[in-house]
């Protein structure tokens, strides 16, 4: 018999007792969350952790995400189609209750300002527009858009009575400036326990809570004055045109082509 000392050494070693693989590579697992109470999001702690790997790895490492970062990434991604896909949605069902393509376009410019404003409340607070945030941008679509339709709708109401343009519009906005008002603020003012939130969870709390309130802010205060002035220019193309964009589709009776 050989000894096996004499063809090998062995000597007490400490190692893992098992190497992990993530797509047939060896793999070492990070795990970690951002400092909620500092005020750093979890969109931060990605790009850090990536700024951070670009620098140490050399070219022979890279990294993946995994669990609920990599579902994040995903989500953020498709956030510009779902943005997207509501604003059609929206404007489909205007269209379909007016029955017109050209009073849901004023009522969507409102839209833009409601996100002016989302963006304006993240830059003052120097939050990013994470996944929560862009939760609230597409729940501004809908907020953003009542407003308007207050307006528009005893606009063209006064403007079928035979009012002036310009009397419809201003006759309107004061006629629902007390409704806009209080509805508006009452629902800004609901947000803002969102802002204040603490504890676990704070941070997309706050995310909705701050895109929710610049949005809404900035969307009732220029509506009142921007809506109108819309509905006026709108107005003025339809009489140059020739075209109603009030007018409903009126049936035809076929039994009688000759309308007598």
């Amino acid at each position: 018999m050989v000894p096996v000392s004499t063809i090998a050494s062995i000597e007490p070693i400490t190692g893992p007792d098992f190497i992990p693989h993530y797509n047939i590579y060896e793999t070492v697992q990070v795990l970690g969350s951002p400092n909620v109470f500092a005020g750093y999001s979890s969109s931060q702690a990605v790009v850090a952790m990536e700024e951070v790997c670009a620098e140490a790895l050399g070219s022979q490492y890279g990294y993946e995400w995994s669990g609920t970062t990599y579902q994040e990434l995903q989500a953020g991604n498709l956030a510009p189609f779902i943005f997207g896909i509501a604003l059609v949605v929206v404007f489909l069902l205007l269209a379909a209750q007016y029955e017109s393509w050209i009073l849901p376009i004023m009522i969507m410019l409102t839209v833009p300002l409601a996100v002016l404003g989302a963006i304006l409340a993240l830059l003052a607070t120097g939050r990013p527009l994470d996944v929560y945030g862009q939760i609230g941008l597409v729940m501004l679509i809908g907020l953003a858009t009542k407003n308007a339709i207050l307006i528009v709708e005893f606009a063209k109401e006064l403007s079928a009575a035979g009012q002036d343009p310009v009397e419809a519009a201003v006759g309107a906005a004061k006629l629902r400036l007390r409704p806009i008002l209080m509805t508006a603020f009452s629902f800004i003012l609901g947000v803002v326990p969102l802002m204040l939130a603490t504890g676990a969870g704070a941070q997309s709390r706050q995310s909705i809570g701050f895109v929710v309130f610049g949005g809404m802010l900035m969307a009732t205060v220029l509506t009142l004055g921007i809506v109108p002035v819309f509905y006026v220019i709108f107005q003025r193309m339809r009489e140059r045109s020739g075209i109603d964009p009030t007018r409903k589709i009126e049936a035809i009776d076929h039994s009688n082509p000759s309308g007598l």
